[in-house]
């Protein structure tokens, strides 16, 4: 069966709704077809730069306007993520994805030595990816030039309900770089988070928006939200196991080739939860103790979870040969020192204000 890039959402409504077993033995099925059920592919998140940041994303305890108890530090240097990769590494993952609490990425030291981070991971014959925020075509194709594998932007949720969440920037700006990074050879993580207050429309609409995307995205995390005390969302109720099921599983139908990822929120779930999720076609996890600032699943844990399941974790570049780095002092793409008007739509979320409020009154 081909990709399909047409998706309506009562075509995906009416999959993710399907009687549970139903669901789960057609996502199987077509897991199977498309990848080996018995491999998983294993990153590693590393926060290179943490906390103050400027938008207001209602689930984020890196926002600086929330009080979350997050200390936040400065960018770290390549030695330190070179040592984190290689411990990374020695336990199992097969990628490194660094992140910065950054709304976009600016011309400068800063993403030069990003660019440096990204050519010394990549020599450990690792795949790199990066989630730095909003970025342009010039600067996609300078990572793409370092050796970037993979560029994380997600859409967070469906496009109505993500004004809800975030007034600090638009969707489009969302989908305007992931196309920025399309341009490139690098490949495109797109995801979003699950338990914000959405409805199940929502789910599906976030789903609409990521499988009409041509091509699909290589990688889509599904992260179940950790709700920290501080920010807006601290009092959200937990999704159930069932609906994190049900939404790897639509996933893996809509986007058959794509490695559904599961990501933030598996300490929340059991182990039998966890393995039923990889037969509903996850075949993608974060190891490590955290994941950014909020806690993940220990990696000996993860490896004795495998162990049981008789799982093994994907090789490097199993499924896109690895990229070449280009040096800085060869690279054709130079720093252009671009201000890019990204959008503010700036209207008011009620809860976020109200975090806010509540932070300037604890400080």
């Amino acid at each position: 069966m081909a990709t399909r890039h047409n998706w309506t959402k009562e075509e995906i409504l009416e999959i993710y709704n399907k009687p549970l077993m139903e669901l789960l033995y057609e996502a199987a099925t077509v897991h199977r077809k498309n990848h080996d059920p018995n491999t998983v592919q294993v990153s590693t998140l590393l926060s290179i730069k943490t906390g103050g940041c400027p938008e207001d994303c209602g689930y984020c305890p890196q926002a600086a306007r929330y009080h979350t108890n997050v200390e936040g530090n400065d960018l770290m240097s390549v030695n330190q993520v070179k040592a984190q990769a290689l411990r990374a590494k020695e336990s199992g993952s097969s990628r490194v994805c660094m992140g910065a609490a950054w709304r976009n990425v600016k011309d400068g030291e800063e993403f030069d030595s990003v660019l440096e981070m990204v050519r010394t991971i990549n020599k450990l014959d690792m795949e790199v990816c990066c989630t730095l925020g909003m970025i342009t075509e010039n600067q996609a194709q300078r990572l793409a030039e370092a050796g970037l594998y993979a560029y994380n932007h997600n859409l967070d949720s469906s496009e109505e309900y993500y004004k809800e969440v975030i007034s600090t920037r638009g969707y489009q700006d969302r989908l305007d770089t992931i196309g920025n990074v399309r341009k490139t050879n690098v490949t495109v993580c797109s995801g979003g988070i699950i338990g914000m207050g959405e409805s199940v429309d929502d789910r599906a609409g976030m789903l609409v928006a990521l499988s009409t995307l041509s091509p699909q995205p290589e990688s889509v995390p599904i992260n179940a939200l950790v709700p920290v005390e501080g920010t807006p969302m601290e009092e959200q109720e937990p999704v159930s196991i069932w609906e994190m099921v049900r939404m790897v599983a639509t996933a893996r139908i809509v986007m058959p080739e794509t490695q559904v990822r599961l990501s933030a929120g598996r300490t929340q779930m059991s182990r039998e939860g966890q393995a039923m999720c990889f037969f509903a076609g996850a075949n993608s996890i974060f190891a490590g103790d955290k994941l950014l600032t909020t806690p993940n699943p220990d990696v000996n844990e993860d490896m004795e979870l495998f162990k049981s399941l008789g799982l093994n974790p994907q090789k490097a570049f199993e499924k896109k040969e690895q990229p070449k780095s280009v040096s800085a002092e060869e690279s054709k793409y130079q720093n252009l020192g671009e201000k890019p008007k990204w959008s503010r739509p700036g209207h008011t979320i009620e809860r976020n204000v109200e975090a806010q409020q509540k932070s300037k009154a604890k400080a």
